[in-house]
This record gives C-alpha cells, structure tokens and sequence, in this order.
C-alpha cells in the first residue's frame, strides 16, 4: 500500500493505517478518501499530497542521517 505525504506540514497519510480519527478505516486508498477528507496535521486538502515510494523513503531518511 501507498503513503502520501503532506507539501506543507509533512504529514504521512499511509493507506495501511487509513485515518482512524476521521472515520477513515485501515486499507482506504488514497484515492478513495472523501473529497472533503483534510490533513489531520494542518488541514490542507487532498491536492496537497504527493505519493512517495517505500524506497523513496527509505533513501531519504538514509540522507537525514548524514
């Protein structure tokens, strides 16, 4: 499963987990989120997201390490 990252507050929406605090249940793609779905973190909507690979992520957290 995907996860997408927040452009403005870096929130991580990952679809394995979904976003139980707003009624998003575990396994909900992305792309399946309500229209009206916000960032929990600062309250941006969907087109604020961007898809990040697992290895995407694992390089950059390798480079914050540096």
């Amino acid at each position: 499963m995907a996860q997408w990252v927040c452009s403005v507050c870096d929130y991580v929406y990952n679809e394995e987990v979904g976003d139980p605090a707003a009624g998003i249940s575990p396994g909900t793609p992305f792309e399946n989120l309500p229209v009206d779905w916000r960032c929990p973190g600062c309250s941006v909507g969907k087109e604020a997201f961007v898809r990040v690979d697992e290895e995407e992520e694992v390089e950059t957290n390798e480079e914050d390490y540096l």
